[in-house]
């Protein structure tokens, strides 16, 4: 015995006679409870006024698991009654359904579809899509809008079981396999669910009769689960509802922060974006410029008729002190040591010197690692203060001479 609910998913409330209680397990003679699967979550509800926690479907049965011991409220031979809840029940109507008007949308979009998963969880709703095609942005926004046109155009929707050499023989049928797999497995005839020249998919789930019933279908965002996969999800109901104006929220305070209205918004971002890089490349040439003036004031020292310049920096990492360090080298050597607990050096030459054979001595004496070539080289990892690794480049470090 299979649960009626696909059939006759308007029914919340039924009588029936129990035929096995085994545990916290009740099966009875029908039923209307959905029972967990095809992406869809168990009905919710009560059995004998004891509230039903998962209904499921085993060995050709439907088990109804209670809260309370299923011996204190059901006999066997008993008739009880049943209560279907009914506003989750709805919403997994109507986001079953949002979900073949999404697939619908995307066999308009879409390359080489195919469907590689679904579910309904109480915030929101997931479809797989499997494609070529690179759903970014662009494309998200437009399923949203097709999706919607379709709730807009009150389609109807409608379901009937034909036979499963039939159904795979069409191209127009849609098979979930990931999840689908039990409506169709060693059975003559498969059921399939259409919206009236929108889409048609075989699938055992709970639907509205008419796409209007959806509402309003609010794309959320999409993710990559595996290779070849597109995962788009969505909400309705009152998710999906609230999702929107907080979506159009920001949209009109971000508006308002910027002066424009909300339709000019990419303009002015892009404009800003601009802006921003321009104001940032500035602001480091200005940055590299003030690190090139520091480098040129360390104090100097004639080494081996070679021009030293030695000290320390703050405020700068490695890299970028490097940069600066090979522009205002000149002829001669600039080490400089950055101002933390565990310092890093870099070392550039313009000349006979060695910047790699200068840094390997500093981590030869002070631990870190590093390296380089002739013209350049830098280390990190000091176990030493800023002043030490100044004092021994200044005195001890290799030079041409040496």
């Amino acid at each position: 015995m299979y649960s009626r609910a696909p059939q006759e998913p308007e029914v919340r409330t039924f009588e029936a006679d129990v035929t096995a209680v085994e545990g916290s397990t009740v099966v009875l003679d029908r039923t209307y409870f959905y029972p967990e699967g095809g992406g869809q979550p168990a009905d919710r509800g009560t059995l004998a006024g004891e509230d039903v926690v998962d209904v499921q479907a085993r060995d050709g049965r439907v088990e109804h698991t209670l809260a309370a011991a299923p011996e204190a409220v059901a006999t066997v031979g008993e008739t009880v009654e049943a209560r279907i809840d009914d506003d989750f029940r709805t919403y997994c109507m109507r986001a079953h359904t949002a979900s073949h008007a999404l697939y619908g949308a995307g066999r308009r979009l879409l390359d080489d579809l195919g469907y590689g998963g679904f579910g309904i969880t109480d915030e929101k709703v997931r479809v797989d899509f499997a494609t070529s095609t690179d759903v970014d942005d662009a494309v998200l926004v437009e399923l949203e809008r097709l999706v919607n046109r379709a709730v807009w155009d009150s389609r109807a929707v409608s379901w009937a079981e034909i036979p499963t050499e039939d159904a795979r023989a069409r191209a127009d049928v849609a098979f979930n396999t990931k999840t689908e797999g039990g409506v169709m497995a060693d059975s003559d005839s498969v059921r399939v669910v259409t919206i009236d020249g929108w889409d048609v998919a075989a699938c055992g789930g709970t639907h509205v009769s008419n796409t209007r019933e959806i509402g309003p279908v609010s794309v959320l965002e999409r993710s990559n689960p595996g290779e070849g996969l597109t995962r788009v999800e969505f909400a309705v109901g009152d998710p999906g509802i609230d999702h929107r104006a907080a979506v159009h929220g920001a949209a009109l305070d971000a508006a308002r922060e910027l002066g424009v209205s909300v339709g000019d918004l990419p303009e002015e971002v892009a404009s800003l974006r601009t802006e921003n890089a321009q104001l940032s490349a500035a602001l480091a040439d200005l940055e590299a410029e003030r690190l090139a003036e520091h480098l040129r004031s360390f104090d100097a020292v004639e080494r081996a008729g070679t021009t030293w310049r030695v000290g320390t920096v703050s405020g700068a990492d490695a890299n970028a002190v490097g940069d600066v360090a090979k522009r205002v080298v000149d002829d001669g050597v600039v080490a400089a040591v950055g101002d933390g607990d565990r310092p890093f050096v870099v070392v550039a030459s313009g000349g006979t010197v060695h910047a790699g054979d200068v840094v390997d001595s500093v981590t030869g004496e002070f631990g870190g690692g590093g390296g380089g070539g002739p013209p350049f080289a830098q280390g990190g990892g000091l176990d030493a203060a800023p002043d030490e690794v100044v004092a021994f480049l200044r005195d001890a470090a290799p030079d041409a001479a040496e």
